[in-house]
């Protein structure tokens, strides 16, 4: 942990310790699996100490969900996830405040009643080496040492946000091999296969999507009939020359239909598994599923260690998957705009907007070019962009032009270079469109 993270994560456990026990602390986080495990990792800790905790997993703190909370009688609130791109409207709060975050920020210095903990202020890359997980993680540590045992959550949190793409490193890397080296988790390398049968977990893999087996019962039976493998046959009974013979093929797939190398080298990779939450990615994914189905407090719960709502989370995450699989294959066939510099399509539900482009950008187009997701919503139209990392290597900043072009909409905007989300008015969808194709045009140093 650097030295900078370290003290400021000191300082923010020395300002909840020095609460009475009896204080209820409030805990607000985002609503994806980065979101949930962060709110699970704090809520425990503040447990742990004999604090009791009101937690609320929101979309955005934008100002509906800023306005609720200054209208609660609060003593300390705690952010994770986000709170560093709303620093104007939290300085606000009528009480002390700290944010963990690895968004990005928009000013360093803050009120005094406000400890700002963002990941890039402390010489660590918010992009790809810490998570909202990751930093709660470190704050937890800081209230109590024996809290390396909610290392799990803070390695979901990292395997939901993607951080694994390009490796895992920077202070994730540090988290994973203290757990892996104190027996917390448990290290293994193979393909992500969830689901009872293999025929299953092929048919309903979303993140790797592969295009021809994703959502196609019928095609993944006559492949595996072709690799001379039982379609019905359990993930664990899979004999080692069957494992084989799956990977390569697989990898095959993905190369064929062209995606990054990146994505390719991380279909098979290392995985990370614990005896409470099973493999972290899949646990992940179990609560992005229910985090963006409309049931976060769910999926706070299994983070909290409730094994009743497990089946319950099962059957969420299943519809979930479906509605992915669907709006996939759509973009498949013929649901996709072209515009210069960007590609963009309409989402029925703003939640899985995002989900869907980060799979589509990575596994069913080319690398040129950012995907949005537009979705209209009352009066508003929600927006989540994602890009790769090669086009942040050419220069784009999705999270930059969200902010700048949101807030010139009078909306909102923000997020990271390689994915981000604005809110925008229901009648400025021209306008938007043609500000986004001109900053990315600018950006990449493309004609527009």
């Amino acid at each position: 942990m650097t030295d900078n993270l370290a003290s400021l994560c000191k300082r923010a456990a020395d300002l909840v310790l020095s609460f009475p026990k009896s204080t209820r602390m409030r805990v607000v986080s985002h609503y994806d699996a980065d979101g949930i495990t962060s709110a699970g990792i704090i809520c425990s800790a503040l447990y742990a100490k004999g604090y009791d905790f009101h937690a609320t997993l929101m979309r955005n703190p934008f100002s509906k969900g800023l306005d609720r909370l200054k209208n609660e009688n609060n003593d300390c609130i705690v952010f994770s996830d986000m709170g560093s791109g709303q620093i104007d409207d939290i300085e606000h709060l009528n009480c002390p405040v700290i944010i963990l975050d690895h968004h990005q920020h928009i000013r360093t210095e803050t009120q005094k009643k406000v400890i700002q903990i963002n990941a890039n202020l402390c010489g660590i890359d918010g992009n790809y080496e810490a998570c909202g997980a990751s930093l709660s993680y470190a704050f937890a540590i800081a209230l109590d040492q024996r809290n390396e045992s909610l290392a799990p959550l803070a390695i979901a949190g990292m395997m939901g946000d993607k951080q694994y793409i390009g490796g895992i490193r920077g202070y994730n890397r540090e988290i994973v091999e203290s757990a892996v080296n104190k027996g917390i988790v448990k290290k293994n390398i193979g393909a992500k296969l969830a689901g009872i049968t293999l025929a299953e977990s092929l048919s309903t893999s979303i993140d790797p999507y592969y295009k021809g087996l994703s959502g196609k019962d019928e095609e993944v039976k006559n492949f595996l009939k072709k690799l001379g493998i039982d379609s019905s046959i359990k993930i664990e009974d899979l004999d080692e020359k069957q494992r084989r013979t799956l990977h390569s093929y697989l990898l095959y797939l993905l190369v064929k239909n062209g995606c990054q190398k990146n994505i390719i080298d991380i279909a098979i990779r290392e995985r990370y598994s614990s005896e409470k939450f099973g493999e972290l990615e899949q646990f992940a994914d179990l609560l992005d599923a229910c985090g963006k189905n409309g049931a976060r407090s769910l999926g706070l719960s299994l983070c909290l260690g409730d094994t009743q709502t497990f089946h319950e989370a099962k059957t969420v995450e299943k519809d979930y998957k479906q509605k992915i699989l669907s709006s996939l294959l759509n973009l498949e066939n013929d649901g996709i705009h072209e515009m210069n510099s960007f590609r963009y399509f309409y989402s029925d539900d703003s939640s899985l907007g995002g989900v869907i482009g980060g799979v589509a950008v990575n596994y069913i187009f080319d690398e040129k070019k950012a995907l949005f997701s537009l979705a209209r919503k009352d009066d508003e139209i929600h927006v989540s962009c994602r890009g790769n990392q090669m086009l942040v290597k050419k220069g784009l900043d999705l999270g930059s032009a969200m902010k700048l072009i949101g807030e010139g909409l009078k909306g909102h905007g923000g997020g990271h270079k390689i994915a981000a989300g604005a809110t925008i008015g229901i009648n400025q969808e021209k306008e938007f469109l043609e500000k986004v194709g001109a900053l990315l045009s600018h950006q990449l140093k493309v004609s527009a």
